[in-house]
């Protein structure tokens, strides 16, 4: 299956050139396919911060390569360049909130940092660390989409319909996908039938990016407004809701782009399963539960206007873009280290505690 998986990779929104990252600006998808290149911590901070890359796994990666950017115009500038730096981890730190992935791929760049700031090839070192950084996700998206796949088939067999929330492909990771990556694999095993997507509002990423990727695979998708998705479960025969998540805790709730709680709220009514799919770089173990997850608002008018044209009253507007699905409504979480069915806190810390996949 993995030769399957590899050959089916299509789409990509990070590239490193050594000189410079580039990202494929994800605001426009998909009517222009426009790649920004960024060659300062200062850049891909705002990148981040604006969506021009988004994702919890992408977002960790692109922020591993700002470092590099920003250690070689440190170094380049003398001094204490190493302590000069901790402004640019601050920086990108500060970008977004709530993606867990971001501090772990912060923290793998500055520990690499404190191992290695004496040799004279620091700076290879740490372009490497990112480099593998990005790699390594790449890898656990493979595996897990092996993973959920087999998941699928011991629960229901072949003739799936799927529906899934916001984008967790080839866009939002260093590779294949989290959550879409297991409807890929899924499609490719010839067990998916039909995807719905929520189109995702207010940014459209279901609309925008997941339909564009999913259309471009040949794999048959219908698109949906966020809030048909419990009549969808009731009268089209839905038999998973497949997301991702942008931060698990250590219990096994999960923050995942908002309206995930509704659809796994929905999907237990209606007798749905749901699974999680997120590398174990999303899992933070210092926090106990959802209740401890920052929730990242953004701007109302993101919520008062599409496509840069005002479409609502002149009202505040409230735009949380994560909410909290709580462990007891999850079926089954997905890493590259194994699954966890009905997970809590001693399930949690078991896959944890593995080194590896077994």
């Amino acid at each position: 299956m993995r030769d399957r998986l590899l050959a089916a990779e299509k789409v990509k929104a990070i590239d490193w050139r050594g000189e410079a990252l580039y990202l494929l600006d994800q605001r426009i998808l998909p009517f222009e396919e426009n790649w920004l290149p960024y060659t300062s911590a200062e850049g891909v901070a705002l990148a981040i911060r604006d969506m021009v890359v988004r994702g919890a796994p992408a977002i960790g990666i692109a922020a591993a390569y700002g470092v590099v950017l920003a250690a070689r115009s440190r170094h380049a500038q003398g001094g204490d360049w190493v302590a000069a730096l901790e402004a640019d981890f601050a920086l990108l730190a500060d970008s977004r909130p709530t993606a867990v992935n971001l501090f772990w791929a912060l923290n793998r760049m500055r520990d690499r940092l404190t191992r290695a700031h004496h040799r004279a090839d620091v700076l290879q070192v740490l372009e490497a660390e990112a480099i593998a950084i990005h790699e390594s996700d790449r890898e656990a998206n493979l595996t897990m989409a092996q993973l959920g796949v087999d998941v699928i088939r011991r629960h229901q067999g072949n003739a799936q319909t799927v529906l899934t929330h916001c984008n967790t492909g080839a866009l939002a990771t260093g590779g294949f996908g989290t959550a879409l990556g297991v409807i890929r694999g899924a499609f490719i095993e010839g067990m998916i039938e039909q995807v719905y997507a929520d189109e995702t509002r207010p940014w459209l990423q279901g609309s925008r990016l997941t339909a564009w990727e999913l259309v471009n695979e040949g794999i048959p998708v219908t698109l949906n407004a966020d809030s048909a998705a419990a009549h969808i479960m009731k009268t089209k025969g839905v038999t998973w809701v497949i997301v991702g998540a942008d931060r698990i805790t250590a219990n096994g709730d999960v923050a995942n782009k908002i309206g995930t709680y509704q659809l796994a709220v929905n999907a237990m009514h209606h007798g749905v399963r749901f699974m999680v799919v997120a590398p174990s770089s999303t899992i933070d173990m210092a926090l106990a539960s959802g209740e401890d997850i920052p929730i990242e608002e953004r701007a109302g008018d993101e919520l008062l206007s599409v496509g840069g044209q005002r479409v609502g009253a002149d009202v505040p507007a409230f735009n949380p873009v994560f909410d909290v699905t709580p462990a007891d409504l999850i079926d089954v979480i997905v890493t590259e280290k194994g699954i966890v069915e009905r997970p809590d806190a001693a399930k949690m810390a078991q896959l944890m505690c593995r080194k590896r996949l077994h």
